[in-house]
């Protein structure tokens, strides 16, 4: 006979059993960059909710001090990891930290990158552990560094004395390209998947996607993105494209199915972006999400979003891995945000929409030589998410001058909807560049087949110039020879006035005050913030023909050097206004708003729930209107507690908005710019929140901030 104090002592067991695992599973819960290898953003706690959000308070804030005072602020755009009660984070210097997830005190750090040498833009980094073997992978300039996770130490059997040359082994010499990595890896299994940054400009590298060795180092595959004779797409490239076409890179991320063994990834565009008479055709795998064994890189499939892309429209953010019911089924997709408005969603097993698309004729373009594709894709659902027609009616009326002037150049340029090509009078782009979805990506809940979604509404004038006829020097200085150089590569962002659009692209007045030339010139070539690095397109005495025009050096004459050409095509035309709203002379935005939105779309049915402008500009906001929403690139995170956080705008806030309904029931005051995705996880039953926030004047280096209930 049982006795029951056994039956008690087992029963107490099996509770402490459960207890502990769920204790165990709960103690986290952000172990990698959007959450999951799914690339969900979505957290599975709920001790943060909406009956008590609002007395959310900062627990701790870490300050980064990678830069001393005074020095231009950097913006952070990592996504904090944690893992055994340890944040992981990377600086915008990329310097990265270990930090007790508990107090915020610092663990170690590790400084990849030497005092002056420039840094990319860097969203996070990437843990993997084989048993006690735990470490942090992550890139800093061109290099793929491992350091031990427990001490900081770079780990010298990986690779070369612990680091991999990210410019080796793609197509072209890698004493004259820069390949970086803005996106952290995948892990699956042993091996890290990366893809790479690079420039948007003629003699761009191509983006392969590799897949390296976690312990080794030893690179294990590599898919061209711009195949090869013999390999998936080559028919839809010119027949030598192969061995002179750029871009194709998966600078956005990509997500993992591990039960498939499949990596998912977002490509983007073929180089030039704005002109492609040297990649005549479909030009696969640009724009393309594209599906591989993760185990080999094989070609599993594809579903191309923009054929021969002529609108710089990459896809922007990771493809989110969903599942939802329909139909009594559960559904296994691939949901993917575009920067012109649409979401494509694809079953995960052969890539086919599980909504209708039909290709529709889009405009003729009239620029010599090049033969935009006839037809491009349009899903019948879900709708755009975005504004994608615009009309006289929404043109801003700040001011009677002001309309007319921008009314005369609406009626001016050229503008025949989406897929309007460029043109030389000038086009009118809507979405553009910077609309639609950004690399904050979208948020799923599984429990309401929600998916969360971002969008900007920012209108561009592209204007199109023979770039030869164009930038020509006015006499053989060095200093007009930097002008000329600095315009055709530097002006679209920066502005011809040096000023810049901060935060974004950061004002070049006085710079000689500011920065070493050594420093500046480093920058230009391996590239540091959101600029990629433009060693191998600017030849170097063009670069220091740059730097001379920023410093403000106007004595010695030289010859002007004559510009290397597309090895397939005599002219280049070139966008000297890409990346820049359009905006009214006064300044204010072209367009009436909301500028920045946030969607909630229904995956069972195709529909909306709700939409709401995020983000505030006092000065455009009239009375008794609402929000006008802000520019922001950073993504949603939605939470088991009813919650969606996100962040991101020039007003430096945090919110909480309640996911059903898009009230907001929690804002917070921010003492920089937040320019990175929100996370939260668990520590000894405790719920946080944390996120990157910007540099200040007196802090530069920026900060992590987490906040959590009071005790």
């Amino acid at each position: 006979m049982i006795k029951p104090q056994f039956i008690l002592k087992c029963m107490t067991l099996i509770y402490l059993s459960f207890f502990l695992s769920c204790s165990k599973r709960n103690d986290s819960g952000w172990t990698t960059y959007k959450a999951d290898e799914k690339s969900t953003s979505y957290s599975a706690l709920d001790q943060i909710n909406l009956s008590n959000v609002k007395l959310l308070e900062n627990t701790w804030t870490f300050q980064m001090h990678d830069l001393e005072a005074g020095q231009d602020p950097t913006s952070s755009q990592c996504n904090p990891i944690i893992i055994d009660q340890v944040m992981y984070v990377n600086s915008g210097k990329q310097t990265v930290y270990a930090i007790d997830a508990i107090t915020g005190k610092e663990i170690w750090a590790f400084k990849a990158l030497g005092d002056g040498m420039p840094s990319a833009a860097s969203r996070g980094v990437t843990y993997w552990a084989d048993g006690e073997d735990k470490r942090i992978i992550y890139s800093a300039g061109n290099y793929l560094i491992a350091i031990d996770a427990k001490t900081g130490k770079i780990i010298p059997s990986f690779g070369q004395n612990g680091k991999i040359n990210l410019n080796e082994g793609v197509r072209d010499d890698p004493e004259k390209i820069s390949v970086t990595l803005t996106t952290p890896g995948r892990i699956f299994k042993d091996l890290i998947i990366i893809g790479s940054r690079l420039p948007d400009f003629y003699g761009s590298p191509p983006g392969y996607i590799r897949a390296y060795n976690c312990k080794t180092g030893k690179l294990v595959w590599t898919f061209h993105t711009i195949p090869h004779p013999g390999e998936p797409g080559y028919e839809t490239w010119p027949t030598e494209a192969y061995k002179y076409a750029g871009g194709v890179n998966c600078w956005a991320g990509m997500s993992i199915d591990s039960d498939r063994g499949l990596v998912f990834l977002a490509l983007g565009s073929p180089t030039f972006d704005y002109y492609g008479p040297d990649r005549t055709g479909e030009n696969l795998f640009g724009n393309c999400v594209l599906a591989l064994d993760a185990a080999t890189g094989y070609y599993k499939w594809h579903f191309q979003t923009v054929h021969h892309d002529l609108w710089d429209y990459d896809l922007p953010a990771p493809p989110t891995l969903v599942s939802y019911q329909r139909d009594g089924k559960t559904i296994d997709a691939v949901t993917q945000t575009t920067k012109h408005g649409f979401v494509f969603v694809l079953d995960r097993e052969t890539g086919k929409s599980l909504y209708p698309i039909e290709e529709r004729k889009v405009p003729t373009s009239n620029i010599p030589e090049e033969k935009a594709w006839p037809t491009q894709p349009f899903p019948l659902a879900p709708k755009a998410f975005v504004k994608q027609i615009m009309t006289e009616d929404d043109l801003n009326h700040f001011s009677d001058a002001d309309h007319k002037a921008i009314l005369e150049q609406f009626r001016a340029v050229r503008y025949e909807g989406l897929f309007t090509p460029p043109d030389l009078k000038g086009t009118l782009s809507l979405p553009a560049t910077r609309g639609g979805a950004n690399w904050g990506g979208s948020a799923y809940d599984p429990s309401t087949s929600i998916l969360y979604i971002r969008g900007n509404n920012l209108p561009e004038i592209q204007t199109i110039v023979d770039a030869d006829k164009h930038f020509t020097a006015r006499n053989n200085t060095v200093y007009e020879s930097g002008r000329v150089k600095y315009s055709e590569y530097c002006g679209s962002c920066h502005g011809k006035d040096l000023k810049g659009d901060p935060p974004t692209f950061p004002s070049l007045l006085d710079l000689k005050n500011k920065r070493p030339e050594v420093e500046v010139l480093e920058k230009i070539k391996m590239g540091g913030g959101q600029m990629p690095g433009y060693k191998g397109i600017i030849s170097d005495a063009d670069i220091d023909a740059i730097v001379a025009f920023l410093f403000d050096k106007k004595d010695q004459k030289i010859e002007v050097p004559q510009e290397v050409q597309s090895p397939s095509s005599g002219t280049r035309y070139a966008n000297v206004t890409a990346y820049r709203t359009w905006s009214d002379p006064s300044g204010n935005p072209a367009m009436k708003g909301p500028y920045n939105t946030l969607s909630a779309l229904n995956l069972t049915n195709g529909e909306y729930e709700w939409q709401i402008p995020v983000g505030n500009d006092e000065k455009l906001r009239l009375e008794g209107e609402p929000n006008t929403g802000l520019l922001a690139r950073s993504g949603p995170v939605v939470t088991a507690g009813g919650l969606i956080f996100i962040s991101g705008a020039a007003d430096n806030k945090i919110w909480a908005f309640d996911k059903k309904t898009g009230e907001m029931v929690w804002e917070k005051e921010l003492p920089a710019a937040n320019n990175a995705n929100v996370c939260s996880y668990m520590v000894n039953g405790k719920q946080f929140i944390a996120l990157s926030v910007g540099g200040t004047k007196e802090n530069p280096s920026g900060s992590i901030m987490t906040f959590a209930l009071p005790k």
